[in-house]
């Protein structure tokens, strides 16, 4: 019953629905006068046969006639008689078998329709929901964050401007509800003051909107917005963004700095407070041909090596491991320890490698202004679309699958390949195609959806960069403030209360990287932080401890010893 009045109340509310019944009643109302009038004149010419038949009767006939039912008990036998039948017949298959089914359709059964359909898509978040993330896209970074947000425990709704959309993603099972997201109203109904955080990864313009509008009615709550330009990211900020995204810019300097420059300085990719996380590579260093255990890179540097990248999935160190030419070593330590190991281990190559990026769209061509700026190898762009690369003097025009395109970019002499198109299925095939044409090419490939990164990998790339796990990390890391760190590649840091299993036992009898595939970076306890702790070291009995791994790391620790995720609840967003 409370489903029916709802639906009802819905209908009624609706002005075409409202106006679509009345034409409805309208049409009965003159079905109703047909009846009556039929059932006068039906005694009327009874009369002139010489019969008389009550009222009842009459509509019984009119009915019967109209409805093509015809049960023959009573009938006329003059010709004006039966040609009253047939007036009333064709009248009533007229009414009854074709208008009024349609109308009855049209105006009443299919909104009746769109109304529980409607119903099953709210318009209003209910009174006590708080610390909900709004979502006013569904795109391929929000695929990527709803998993993520569920994980840790982020409620969360993904805004829609129809119902069809909405209804869409409740069927796949993602919650989502409906409104007009320029109306300052719809944002009142999904209960914005109290949210979490807004995510609007839309056109910017539309961005724009959503931004300025919620932000009149929620002036501390962080805001998340995606832009395509320079520009965008200075309206977006005007309008009220906390955060502005430019993941453009932000895969074109990750790939950037992923190249093989023979330059062994570490290169920042996150932090921890004072604690930094860097990549280096090895070649050409002395560390070449050494075990980790032998190269006492912590004794020497005091960083602390936490694995090792192969095909862009992290392998923990193993003292072990013997080092080559192609090791990227992921390092962890303070910015004077990080300056120590550059002081100690750098290298640069004796002349700048070429460097090959195929697809002049937003992500290759900011690929390359990073490039220019890091100054460190000699890069060539090809791309099909002249207009793209027009202020780009080394753009090469043409088919990167041509033979006389590749000589005129150089491509015998680079050293890396570089696949920035924004089709994933082109990118796989332009994979295979590189890596086909020469084995020793270091090919790095930019994927729009994570789903691919593995076929990407398989086809033959060095390194996948997924576009989504890159803008739905970073909303995460905007999300959880900064004692919560997503790096590139699937790579984690999250904190974790020190279990009681754990509490007063020294970090080398822990056995936690065996165990659970994590590593412990930094202990917290009564306000202090000590970062890198030794195998030596005993964790306090109470605090918390900081671990990096990956996300089925993460998954495994979590469930090995439960912590309490209390700690990881909504901080102040920090300044990326």
């Amino acid at each position: 019953m409370k489903g029916l009045i709802s639906v009802v109340t819905a209908i009624l509310q609706d002005g075409a629905s409202r106006g679509n019944l009345k034409s409805l009643l309208r049409l009965l109302a003159v079905l109703l006068g047909l009846v009556v009038l039929y059932s006068v004149l039906f005694h009327v010419i009874m009369i002139y046969e010489g019969e008389e038949h009550s009222w009842l009767t009459g509509v019984y006939w009119t009915m019967t006639v109209m409805s093509t039912l015809g049960f023959g008990d009573i009938t006329f036998h003059s010709d004006l008689g039966r040609a009253y039948s047939i007036v009333v017949l064709v009248t009533g298959v007229v009414y009854l078998l074709v208008l009024l089914p349609f109308t009855f359709i049209e105006f009443f059964y299919a909104p009746w329709m769109r109304a529980q359909a409607e119903a099953r898509a709210p318009r209003e978040l209910p009174r006590d929901c708080v610390d909900h993330v709004v979502l006013t896209c569904h795109d391929a970074v929000a695929s990527a964050l709803i998993p993520m947000l569920e994980k840790y425990g982020h409620p969360y709704v993904v805004l829609c401007p129809t119902v069809a959309e909405a209804l869409a993603l409740n069927e796949r099972g993602i919650k989502s509800a409906v409104g007009d997201l320029d109306d300052p109203e719809t944002y009142r109904r999904m209960r914005i003051e109290q949210a979490a955080m807004l995510v609007t990864t839309r056109d910017d313009m539309v961005n724009a909107n959503v931004t300025f509008t919620a932000r009149e009615l929620a002036p501390h709550l962080p805001i998340v917005a995606s832009a395509g330009s320079n520009a965008s990211r200075d309206v977006l900020e005007l309008a009220g963004a906390t955060f502005v995204l430019r993941l453009e810019e932000m895969m074109g300097q990750t790939l950037a700095r992923r190249i093989s420059i023979r330059d062994s300085d570490a290169h920042l990719i996150g932090h921890l407070g004072d604690l930094h996380i860097a990549e280096a590579s090895a070649a050409g260093t002395p560390l070449v041909g050494q075990t980790l255990r032998h190269s006492q890179i912590r004794s020497r540097t005091g960083v602390n090596v936490i694995g090792t990248w192969n095909h862009g999935t992290l392998a923990f160190a193993n003292p072990d491991q013997t080092i080559t030419e192609n090791t990227l070593f992921l390092l962890a330590g303070t910015k004077g320890q990080l300056a120590t190991f550059n002081a100690t281990f750098t290298t640069t190559a004796s002349s700048k490698p070429r460097v090959l990026i195929v697809g002049g769209g937003r992500v290759g061509r900011a690929t390359y202004r990073h490039l220019k700026e890091l100054d460190l190898c000699c890069v060539s762009i090809i791309e099909r679309n002249p207009d793209r690369v027009a202020k780009i003097p080394e753009a090469i025009i043409g088919d990167a699958t041509e033979m006389e395109v590749l000589k005129q970019a150089s491509a015998r002499e680079a050293t890396t390949v570089i696949i920035t198109t924004h089709d994933d299925d082109t990118n796989v095939a332009l994979t295979i195609f590189f890596r086909r044409l020469r084995s020793s090419f270091q090919i790095l490939t930019r994927s729009t959806l994570d789903r691919n990164v593995a076929t990407m990998l398989r086809a033959g790339a060095d390194l996948v960069l997924s576009y989504a796990a890159m803008g739905s990390n970073m909303i995460l890391n905007v999300l959880r403030g900064s004692d919560h760190l997503l790096l590139a590649e699937g790579v984690n840091i999250f904190p974790a209360k020190i279990p009681p299993s754990m509490a007063g036992k020294l970090v080398a009898d822990l056995e936690v990287r065996s165990q659970t595939g994590c590593s412990i970076i930094a202990v917290e306890s009564e306000g202090h932080r000590t970062d890198n702790p030794g195998p030596d070291f005993r964790l306090p009995l109470t605090g918390r401890i900081f671990l990096i791994g990956d996300l089925e790391a993460e998954d495994r620790f979590l469930k090995m010893f439960k912590p309490d995720l209390s700690t990881a609840k909504r901080k102040p967003p920090r300044k990326l």
